[in-house]
């Protein structure tokens, strides 16, 4: 009886160690980053591109550096080119992810009705357009009535704006570019014209570069281009900032949306649920001049009308 309990004794003590140790190994494990604390996508891999919209360009490409240092076995690649290339892109399937300042249904129309039905949304931010001039203009606020004629070219002087006796220098984006059709849509209310004396430029940093350095130039950028080179314009007196975007007050703003065709999988599926994450929506999204969705007070359906939450 004696042998029999000491036996006992020493298997139940030998279970309870072996348990310790176990719960040791998962809190070492815990402490390493290797559990729920660690990001989803810790064990993904592969290569894929995204491609599109230059305004949201620079919040993919600081979160895919981020995203490929948590995970070493992912390689992506970010190129610009505008939401229309990007979209056709991702339709046509060269590139896994098509970046969009506007929603796929009203970007590709007619011939290309079906190709939107095939995309599925991912809204990661709000983007805002501002007017933007050289500093020496004279003014710092249009009206949309003063916009549209600038736009149209039914003005070509500052002065006729009640700034210098200056000839106005347009810096417009091609037909295929998000950020002008959202320009087009909720600054001006009508569609801009391409001007004969006009520049047009695809890349953002560009035409910031050349608002900055051509006097009496104008044109528009998403705010994470602003920067003290060139002037904000205020619209109808309203600041564009990301208060006045978000309780609805400044109205040139649109989602921006990270395309794919068909459900995403793998390191994509992955990625695009890092882009979602509180360290890039707390984070990298304000920090860059971006709006999160979830501090919108108002919407906006693909039609362009706005209801409050």
């Amino acid at each position: 009886m004696k042998k029999s309990l000491l036996v006992l004794t020493t298997l139940a003590l030998g279970i309870s160690l072996a348990a310790c140790g176990k719960n040791d190994n998962s809190n070492n494990a815990s402490n390493n980053g290797a559990s729920s604390s660690a990001p989803a996508s810790a064990a993904v891999s592969g290569a894929f591109s995204a491609a599109g919209s230059t305004a949201l360009q620079p919040l993919v490409d600081q979160a895919s550096k981020k995203f490929m240092d948590l995970n070493k076995d992912v390689t992506i690649t970010v190129n610009g080119g505008g939401s229309g290339a990007g979209l056709s892109q991702v339709s046509e399937g060269t590139v896994q992810i098509g970046n969009s300042d506007v929603f796929a249904e009203e970007k590709l129309k007619d011939a290309d009705a079906e190709k939107a039905k095939a995309l599925v949304d991912h809204q990661v931010a709000v983007v805002s357009i501002a007017a933007v001039s050289n500093k020496d203009v004279g003014v710092d606020n249009l009206t949309k009535a003063q916009l549209v004629d600038i736009f149209t070219g039914k003005v070509s002087n500052w002065k006729d704006v009640g700034g210098k006796d200056q000839k106005i220098v347009l810096v417009n984006r091609p037909a295929s570019s998000g950020t002008r059709a959202t320009f087009e849509n909720f600054a001006l209310g009508a569609k801009s014209e391409d001007l004969p004396d006009s520049i047009t430029e695809d890349a953002s940093g560009t035409v910031r570069k050349l608002v900055s350095e051509t006097p009496g130039a104008i044109g528009y950028l998403a705010l994470s281009y602003l920067d003290d080179t060139i002037q904000a314009l205020k619209y109808e007196g309203v600041d564009p900032t990301a208060e006045n975007v978000a309780s609805g007050t400044y109205p040139v703003w649109a989602y921006e949306h990270m395309y794919t065709k068909g459900q995403p999988e793998g390191a994509v599926k992955a990625f695009l649920d890092y882009m979602l994450s509180d360290e890039i929506q707390g984070t990298d999204v304000k920090d860059l001049g971006y709006i999160p969705v979830s501090d919108m007070k108002v919407t906006r359906d693909v039609e362009g009308k706005v209801t409050n939450k």
